[in-house]
């Protein structure tokens, strides 16, 4: 069998394998890249709308662009308002809140979970302190250093308004037989992570706006504070919602030890529809990963790129199982022209 049958299926091999090796060797680059990839799958939808509307696709990708800069300053100034002044208040209670921890009958019982609680609230002070300090620019900094976020942006321009052009382009530097199929799997891959990307955002939405509601009707303190982390959670798939959960049921103990099983439940629940209904409706058979792959995904990311590997983790996964999957079923269809030509 000829190495030569298999020629398109290896350079794809080589060439995703350097891709993903580039956020180990190049990890600011590569994010960056990755990053203006998202949210050019973002913005896309309507950037085509725009130019089925006759606008030129140049125009449009740059009123989108604009459109979306707009929204994202509205929302920061609305976190501003909303988000910091309870985050500031939350992180001056914590000496309170860590007292109150320390006295639930089940924590003071146990030598290892008082020290463990201390060291981990000791940690949360220093990052509340530090958050503090940098006030509204941490915000900013969740999208790294200003000029990235600059670059960012004007690649996702020329990826909105040229990525036909450039994915053909890929395609181009294959052999003429295989162009076809490359572009199917370009296609594949966009097609995921834009479900993917759409769904995790959409997640983030429901969950934060839920568990605000929940904690303004039980008359809970730090809504946003709870709000803001559990939707962050839904970025880190699993392991995000379930450290954001535990959170909020330990502040729950030390407010109302009453309200505590009934947070529990809540917290059971919104995990269970959000993880049985919302997320399958949302993205259906399109990424099809089991949650093992996507726990040992996320730790091995964090391992590699520490936050931001746990919130590629899931993309990359993805990515790999359609290439596998495009290499396999080339891999049995050549095999079975094979058999026939024999027959």
């Amino acid at each position: 069998m000829h190495l030569t049958t298999y020629r398109t299926s290896i350079i794809l091999a080589i060439a995703f394998t350097l891709m993903l090796s580039a956020f180990w060797f190049f990890p600011d680059l590569a994010f960056i890249i990755f990053l203006s990839l998202l949210l050019q799958l973002l913005l896309q939808p309507p950037v085509d709308f725009l130019q089925r509307r006759k606008m030129p696709r140049t125009l449009a990708a740059g009123l989108v662009i604009i459109a979306f800069i707009a929204l994202l300053m509205g929302l920061l100034v609305l976190l501003s308002l909303s988000f910091l002044p309870t985050f500031r208040s939350f992180v001056a209670d914590l000496p309170n809140i860590t007292l109150s921890l320390q006295n639930i009958p089940f924590v003071s019982e146990s030598d290892f979970l008082r020290a463990e609680l201390s060291d981990l609230l000791a940690n949360l002070r220093s990052l509340g302190a530090d958050l503090l300090k940098s006030s509204l620019s941490f915000l900013l900094e969740l999208f790294g250093k200003f000029m990235a976020f600059v670059i960012i942006i004007f690649v996702t321009f020329y990826l909105l308004k040229d990525g036909k052009s450039i994915k053909n382009w890929i395609a181009g530097l294959f052999p003429q037989a295989a162009r076809r199929r490359v572009l199917n799997l370009f296609n594949d891959i966009l097609r995921a992570l834009r479900v993917y990307i759409f769904s995790q955002i959409v997640m983030c939405a429901i969950t934060g706006t839920v568990v605000f509601l929940y904690f303004e009707l039980t008359g809970l303190p730090y809504a946003s504070v709870f709000a803001f982390l559990s939707g962050l959670g839904e970025f880190i798939p699993v392991l995000g919602p379930t450290a954001a959960s535990a959170f909020g049921v330990f502040l729950t103990a030390t407010e109302s030890r009453g309200l505590v099983l009934q947070t529990v439940l809540f917290y059971t629940v919104l995990t269970q529809l959000n993880h049985n209904f919302v997320y399958p409706t949302l993205i259906g058979k399109s990424l099809n990963l089991h949650p093992v792959a996507i726990i040992l995904g996320v730790i091995f990311g964090g391992e590699i790129l520490g936050p931001a590997g746990m919130f590629l983790a899931v993309p990359f996964i993805v990515i790999v199982k359609l290439v596998i999957a495009d290499i396999y079923h080339d891999q049995q269809e050549t095999l079975r022209q094979n058999v026939e030509g024999d027959a």
